[in-house]
């Protein structure tokens, strides 16, 4: 007898066994991919991870560390001023030099850097009677928060000389401090025979340099020691102390019968007694920044018996140190260093 057939319309009955099959393949080949994900997930081209670099371990057992690999650094500075960290004023004078410092500069650059230069062109001419117009300055500087503009390179056309004059700051090796030095291997500054100091940074004040200073002030670090520049007696101690801070004066014993006073010292001892007697080169005591002071230095003046001031410059015998011939190669590859980037232009010229 044949099956009957199901009636129009009714769904027809189903194979329990045929669904059971099917739902066993199904699930059958979801768990057999998994298993082939799961072993070949590694060669799937998934995005490169960041580059590493595998540090070695430091000792047995160690595992080692990994970092990542540091970033390429940027390029050099194109200009070479910028690269030698440094700014270059370029005037010509037409009038003060401060002015045309601030003009090349800004305001608050301007003053402090002429101060400083200020501290080479007094060596070749008379500030400010001497600048002239027409005169041409070309300076490198660095620039230090909150100190004053540090020189590196100054040159000056003189129509007073009729010459142009250079001066560059250089180290010699082994000296402890950095001076300025002429091409020639000279230093700049003149020095005092039978000078009250025996070495020192700069001389940063002048009788001639045009501010109405009556002595020389001479930049150098608290506790150098403070000697007789000639022979004499002690006459005062500590007068006018909000001023002068700890300070000395010396009479010369015959000759020219001269006075030093040497103020901002350092603390004086009680046993200095007005009277005391030192020979030429003896120690009197210690520079200082006592007084009316804004950084350490000394401060020397010498004086008639009438009270007029005298330029030590021209009281004592002066001479220029001379670099060493085993220096020289070392000062001039910095001039020529100076000398390129004085070339380099300047920007609105």
């Amino acid at each position: 007898m044949r099956p009957s057939l199901p009636t129009l319309g009714e769904p027809p009955k189903r194979n329990r066994f045929g669904s059971v099959v099917v739902f066993s393949l199904i699930l059958g080949g979801a768990a057999g991919g998994v298993w082939w994900w799961k072993q070949h997930k590694g060669a799937l081209p998934l995005q490169a991870p960041p580059a590493t670099v595998a540090i070695a371990p430091q000792a047995a057992g160690d595992a080692g560390t990994t970092v990542a690999a540091a970033p390429t650094p940027p390029p050099p500075p194109s200009d070479p001023l910028v690269a030698a960290g440094l700014s270059r004023a370029s005037v010509k004078i037409g009038g003060p030099l401060e002015t045309a410092l601030v003009q090349a500069t800004d305001p608050t650059v301007g003053p402090a850097l002429a101060q400083v230069v200020t501290r080479s062109l007094v060596w070749w001419v008379r500030v400010p009677n001497e600048i002239l117009r027409g005169d041409t300055l070309d300076v490198l500087y660095q620039l230090r928060p909150g100190e004053e503009p540090l020189v590196h390179a100054v040159r000056f056309v003189s129509s007073k000389t009729g010459q142009t004059h250079r001066a560059y700051r250089f180290q010699p090796q082994g000296d402890t401090y950095a001076r300025y030095y002429l091409p020639t291997g000279e230093e700049m500054e003149e020095r005092l025979e039978h000078s009250p100091l025996d070495d020192y940074e700069q001389v940063t004040s002048l009788l001639r340099d045009g501010r109405g200073h009556k002595g020389v002030d001479f930049k150098t670090a608290v506790g150098s020691q403070v000697k007789a520049p000639f022979t004499g007696v002690i006459k005062r101690k500590n007068w006018n102390f909000s001023g002068n801070g700890n300070c000395l004066e010396l009479e010369e014993l015959g000759g020219k019968r001269r006075r030093a006073l040497f103020l901002h010292l350092s603390e004086l001892p009680k046993s200095l007694k007005p009277g005391a007697r030192f020979s030429t080169g003896q120690a009197l005591g210690q520079s200082g920044n006592s007084g009316h002071s804004f950084a350490p230095h000394l401060h020397y003046q010498l004086m008639t018996q009438d009270d007029r001031v005298m330029d030590p410059f021209e009281s004592h015998r002066t001479y220029r140190r001379t670099l060493s011939a085993e220096q020289r190669p070392a000062l001039e590859a910095e001039i020529r260093r100076m000398d390129s980037l004085l070339s380099q232009p300047v920007a609105g010229n």
